[in-house]
């Protein structure tokens, strides 16, 4: 199976253009299931009982999230569906089987604007330690400069933590205004820096990388000068979450969502914002109008409807 994984795995970044993200969460779940079918001793191809024992080991001896489970699933579906389409004498386990898991639906949760603000004072700009006309070979920016550079960056652009650690610095253009993502399935936008104060900082960086490492480096570095990665981003925002007291802790994902209410709350058109996040469906920007409370207050304070009435 190990052999069939490695090959199905390219598949899906040659073929499908999954990004690396994508693909170490397709390993992980494949993974487990091979872990699951050794210790069960399922030596042949599946059956159809086997995956629904599979499903009852997820829910009740693993208990496994709801969406985790359907994430397994949806995995292993597009696994057999790739390898009854690769053999000819390959029939999918999944054909004709139904599962039922019912995921409750949640709404997003941002980060709320005062916790922003408290966030953004306990994050130092790179323009705190290197004036822009100051930028040498030698500067160091310190992890919380770069942490705070990345979080104002993903609450302006509503980035994926995958799409904003795997940049390079010739993905940026501009002046550092604009930054050219590769999203999910390969998908390329552009999303733009327009505040004032961010774009100095963020082109104090950019242009500091691009003296020292050229256009083909990775922008986003740690401490040992190597790519940051998302996990290690996501770390630090835990650090800095236990440091402000903050709950439920801060995410790379709390940011994106954060990005969009706020625009949806100064009524930018919710189809920008869309082509903003990325988003293949409106369905799945059309979740923030539901959790963008301050502009229908705002609009109910305005109205004012019982003074109209109980004078």
């Amino acid at each position: 199976m190990k052999i069939l994984i490695t090959e199905y795995l390219s598949y899906c970044k040659e073929q499908l253009g999954l990004n690396e993200h994508s693909l170490r969460a397709y390993a992980q779940d494949l993974r487990a299931f091979g872990a699951y079918a050794a210790l069960r001793q399922v030596t042949s191809l599946p059956k159809k009982t086997d995956i629904i024992s599979y499903q009852k080991h997820l829910r009740e001896e693993r208990e496994a999230s709801p969406a985790t489970i359907r994430r397994r699933m949806v995995t292993l579906k597009s696994y057999f569906r790739w390898l009854e389409e690769t053999d000819a004498s390959v029939t999918s386990p999944f054909r004709d089987l139904r599962l039922e898991l019912k995921i409750p639906k949640t709404l997003p949760r941002p980060v709320d604007r005062p916790t922003l603000a408290q966030l953004f004072r306990a994050t130092p700009s790179t323009l705190d330690s290197c004036p822009m006309d100051r930028i040498a070979y030698e500067q160091r920016f310190s992890s919380e400069q770069v942490t705070g550079l990345v979080v104002r960056l993903l609450v302006v652009t509503g980035l994926r933590v995958g799409e904003i650690t795997s940049l390079d610095v010739g993905d940026v253009s501009g002046a550092a205004s604009r930054i050219r993502v590769r999203g999910k399935g390969n998908r390329e936008r552009t999303v733009y820096v327009t505040n004032d104060k961010l774009l100095l900082d963020f082109q104090t960086y950019w242009d500091w990388r691009y003296r020292v490492a050229g256009a083909a480096s990775c922008l986003f570095i740690n401490s040992l000068g190597r790519r940051l990665t998302a996990p290690a981003f996501r770390k630090r925002l835990r650090t800095v979450s236990k440091k402000l007291v903050v709950e439920p802790h801060l995410t790379p994902h709390r940011f994106r969502h954060s990005a969009a209410t706020l625009l949806i709350e100064e009524g930018v058109d919710i189809r920008l914002v869309q082509r903003l996040l990325g988003h293949a469906s409106i369905a799945t920007t059309e979740l923030y109008t539901k959790v963008s409370d301050n502009s229908l207050v705002a609009a109910i304070e305005r109205a004012d409807t019982l003074s109209q009435v109980d004078h």
